[in-house]
């Protein structure tokens, strides 16, 4: 059960009570951590050209990626009611939420002038600095007002998705039709699901009093460095992408990637591959065709198609995908 403040004298400052830190959840932080460097390794081959050009965006990368990210937003859940559920700590929450922000921005910033086309807007960080905030109404709610919460953040995109919050500044929501392009996107909706399950579950679990006999579980020596980074999870994050990136541009001068020849059979399969992550048959159909078309009239595009690394061939890219999807947008192509 929910451990009662003890009494205090009515001049005595409020200072709420706190679990000991679960050692396991730590563990699971951690283990995320390196599922993540995982994801992004891949991506980092991907950008250089030693794997094909989605092989980190469709298929089961894909799927990889957003448990990734679910499981991270999980744990905010999870840390906020351990945390703050007897209290908000303000000192301790603000600290941390502006140490999150201000990574976030500087990940915005360091995105918008290395791959302006695909820019981060709101990734992982941005999300867990705004459910931060945003979870702090969810505190004080029974176990199933939380639930039914989050099952309607995670319904929600498929029912009040509009093309009026397609622009940047709108498509965090996650209710955009088209959302722009963005190496790493993790909407509010529906990822803020993962946040309200991790309240609710950690809320069930002080009731029955499995976090506190967690908290007196240790952690085994194997598993002592998952445990040390899941504690240091924001420095971890934000050093482990340009150590990778870094590595790989280093192999990449030593040994080069192999140059990769499309054929229009290989390319059409491709498209239709990413596109279909976000539009229906019919769309993609037109819209891969119209870039296979613009692809052939001017072949340096397949070469430009590889060199991610290559700002202005990418740039050249976007371009191009942008026109075919306004092309195909006055279509009016019925959906499927």
């Amino acid at each position: 059960m929910i451990r009662e403040c003890p009494p205090m004298n009515a001049d005595q400052p409020f200072k709420p009570l706190r679990m000991p830190r679960i050692a396991s959840i730590d563990v699971a932080r951690g283990l995320a951590l390196v599922a993540m460097a995982i994801y992004h390794f891949t991506w980092d081959l991907s950008f250089f050209g030693y794997v094909a050009p989605d092989l980190a965006i469709t298929g089961g990368w894909r799927i990889f990626a957003r448990l990734i990210a679910t499981s991270f937003l999980f744990l905010v859940g999870v840390s906020l009611i351990l945390a703050h559920g007897n209290g908000i700590r303000w000192q301790g929450f603000w600290k941390r939420f502006w140490m999150v922000a201000v990574a976030a921005l500087l990940i915005t910033v360091a995105t918008y002038f290395l791959t302006p086309p695909t820019y981060i807007f709101f990734g992982i960080l941005h999300h867990i600095a705004l459910a931060s905030l945003l979870g702090l109404l969810f505190l004080r709610l029974p176990p199933v007002i939380v639930a039914v919460a989050a099952v309607i953040v995670a319904v929600l995109p498929f029912y009040a998705s509009s093309d009026f919050f397609d622009p940047r500044y709108l498509a965090w929501t996650g209710l955009a039709e088209r959302a722009p392009r963005s190496n790493d996107l993790v909407p509010l909706f529906p990822f803020f699901a993962a946040v309200l399950a991790g309240i609710a579950a950690t809320k069930l679990a002080l009731e029955f009093g499995l976090a506190e006999r967690l908290s007196l579980v240790g952690v085994a020596k194997a598993l002592k460095p998952l445990e040390t980074a899941g504690r240091h999870s924001l420095l971890f994050y934000l050093v482990h992408q340009p150590v990778l990136i870094g590595f790989v541009w280093v192999f990449s001068q030593v040994v080069p990637p192999p140059p990769v020849r499309f054929s229009e059979t290989e390319f059409s399969s491709m498209c239709m591959r990413t596109c279909t992550q976000e539009r229906d048959g019919a769309f993609c159909t037109a819209y891969c065709g119209c870039m296979l078309d613009r692809f052939k009239a001017d072949v340096s595009l397949f070469e430009q198609l590889q060199r991610q690394d290559d700002l202005a061939a990418q740039e050249n890219i976007v371009r191009v995908a942008n026109q075919c999807s306004l092309q195909t947008e006055q279509l009016k192509l019925p959906s499927n």
